[in-house]
């Protein structure tokens, strides 16, 4: 019997547009029977925690589309150019702007990010947290979510060594 295929993910990044793919690509390769580890490491780490509060920043990402989830069909097909200067100026725009994707998510049936990451509980993910950046960062274990694994980076690496796929997201 073949062992089979493995995956390490790295998750960087806790901003709510870059809080999917870790979770949508590990949850995706479990259901293929594939073993997955995640390496929760600095802005990544507090996808880890009980809540999880993550934001979007429209300011700097020119790709991000600005369309609305609601409205008629002709409103939400708009793609609202808005200049960085205006985003970066406004106040609550992040708020704003959030609140909009995660409708945007909800209209689509597209799972949350709290979601998503119980099923990957469910389906058997490996998750770790960063030993070193909860040091940096001054968490406590009880900020965290339960059965979830802290090791260093030597230990991560030993893992991700051995694996078919690594991904840095």
């Amino acid at each position: 019997m073949a062992e089979p295929k493995k995956m390490a993910l790295i998750a960087s990044k806790g901003t709510l547009d870059w809080a999917y793919p870790p979770f949508i690509l590990a949850s995706a390769a479990a259901a293929m029977d594939m073993e997955v580890k995640i390496f929760f490491t600095f802005y990544g780490l507090p996808l880890l925690k009980r809540k999880i509060d993550a934001q979007v920043s429209p300011l700097g990402n020119p790709a991000m589309p600005m369309n609305m989830p609601f409205g008629p069909k002709w409103f939400k097909n708009i793609n609202w150019p808005i200049p960085n200067a205006l985003m970066a100026g406004m106040p609550g725009f992040e708020g704003v702007a959030t609140g909009l994707m995660k409708q945007t998510f909800k209209n689509n049936g597209v799972a949350s990010i709290e979601e998503l990451r119980e099923l990957c509980i469910d389906v058997g993910v490996t998750m770790i947290a960063c030993q070193m950046t909860m040091d940096v960062f001054g968490f406590d274990k009880k900020d965290f979510i339960d059965g979830i694994e802290y090791a260093g980076a030597a230990n991560f690496l030993d893992y991700a060594a051995d694996t078919d796929i690594q991904l840095f997201i």
